[in-house]
């Protein structure tokens, strides 16, 4: 129920460029898909149905997906099918809305409770969306343009001006904004001018049925890994942003300086080219070359969430040696399934790891080799080893989806009162002045 006492049942996310369908770690796929997914479909089962737009990038799609009951894909015309990247989609916005639009409008009037925008793109569409059904927008940013531009990469390209104002714009037209952590509600006011009593911090969680402690040898023994081996992981889309280049520099230091070292390492990257990583395919496989890791560093693609939780299993260590992350959902699977992350101090990445795993300030290979160095040192002995699982474990499990769920409700619950109580107010005024 609606603290004005009508009962929340439907709700509208939108995610413009990328499909919650979409495999994470694939093209511009990743948390936010992992995000979409998993609170549509814990919302549904709690009664409330989602209706999700996205923008339909080929014919084989289809008008509209059941992902589960109670959860739609649509598949929203904007533009052509193919050869559009996340960087031409400003000048199909209107396209989306307008199709959008449609939608909504073969629905009863007053079907959507709400709007939950994710990512700039979707919030001008809400924007849009919201003024002419006259529901909430809620909206979460999950990337920022400002933040990422402050804490951009050597080799990555920055954020157009056009995206900060679009942002700006975004966070003045919603009801509510939710923000990961403190931090990012922080820099929403700071960086954005947003007003406080708008931002509302509900943490992402992660699937504790699908990422849990299990035995590394049996994980390795499946994915056809070396028992005996030092195995570092990195998750995520190739891109400068994510610096999977960090790790890879770091495991040269670290042969460098044990040559022994090389025959039981094993660094392995599981993602696909994303954002500015795409203009230039083979940077990371030069690093691999100038560093002579050919041997060491082994290459996948994205994989499915099951065989994710196996990979998290069998790795000794989870890198995520980001610029900037908004909270860091592969940190936080990663300790679920009872693995330790050496993660970057960065963004969110201090609420995910918190004391189960070990933070890096800056980017310095030589200093990752280090820390590195050190974590695996110190998991040789079995009671510091399972000591540190039991930890990881206990960590993840304060972060469920479902936790996610309750605060967002809470906030959809807020932000649907408030528009009801205005919308009241300004017929009150009216009915006076007749």
């Amino acid at each position: 129920m609606t603290s004005s006492g009508a009962p929340l049942r439907h709700v509208a996310m939108v995610t413009v460029h990328t499909s919650p369908l979409e495999r994470p770690g694939t093209g511009d796929a990743g948390g936010l898909n992992v995000y979409v997914v998993e609170t549509a479909t814990r919302l549904a089962r709690r009664g409330v149905e989602v209706d999700i737009f996205t923008r339909a990038t080929t014919s084989s799609q289809g008008d509209t997906v059941t992902l589960e009951p109670g959860v739609r894909v649509h598949h929203v015309v904007a533009g052509p099918l193919e050869g559009l990247g996340k960087d031409d989609l400003p000048g199909q916005l209107c396209a989306f809305a307008a199709d959008m639009s449609h939608h909504v409008a073969r629905r009863a009037e007053g079907h959507f409770d709400l709007i939950h925008a994710h990512y700039w793109l979707s919030g001008q569409v809400g924007w849009l969306a919201s003024d002419r059904f006259d529901v909430p927008l809620v909206h979460t940013m999950h990337t920022m343009a400002k933040v990422k531009n402050l804490a951009l990469a050597a080799d990555d390209d920055p954020e157009p001006r056009g995206r900060e104002i679009g942002e700006e714009q975004v966070v003045a037209a919603a009801d509510a904004l939710v923000a990961n952590t403190p931090e990012e509600a922080r820099q929403l006011v700071e960086l954005y001018g947003a007003d406080p009593d708008s931002v509302h911090v509900v943490a992402p969680g992660v699937a504790l049925e699908t990422f849990r402690p299990g035995p590394q040898d049996e994980a390795r023994r499946e994915l056809g890994l070396d028992p005996d081996a030092d195995v570092l992981l990195f998750v995520g889309r190739i891109q400068p942003l994510k610096a999977p280049d960090v790790l890879v520099r770091a495991a040269g230091e670290m042969v460098r300086r044990d040559p022994g070292r090389r025959s039981r390492l094993v660094v392995a990257v599981l993602g696909g080219l994303s954002g500015s990583g795409i203009s230039r395919p083979e940077a990371l496989t030069r690093v691999v070359a100038e560093e002579g890791l050919d041997d060491v560093v082994q290459f996948g693609p994205a994989v499915s969430r099951e065989d994710l939780a196996r990979w998290f299993r069998a790795a000794d260590v989870v890198a995520v040696p980001s610029h900037n992350e908004s909270f860091g959902l592969v940190a936080i699977e990663a300790l679920a399934s009872g693995t330790p992350v050496v993660a970057a101090r960065v963004g969110g990445l201090p609420v995910a790891v918190g004391d189960a795993g070990v933070l890096v300030d800056g980017h310095d290979p030589a200093t990752w080799a280090t820390v590195l160095t050190q974590v695996l040192d110190r998991l040789r002995d079995p009671d510091e080893r399972a000591a540190w699982s039991r930890r990881a474990a206990s960590h993840a499990e304060q972060f469920s989806w479902e936790h996610t769920v309750d605060g967002l409700l809470d906030v959809y619950t807020s932000a649907v009162a408030a528009r009801r109580g205005g919308l009241a107010s300004r017929r009150s005024v009216r009915r006076a002045t007749a």
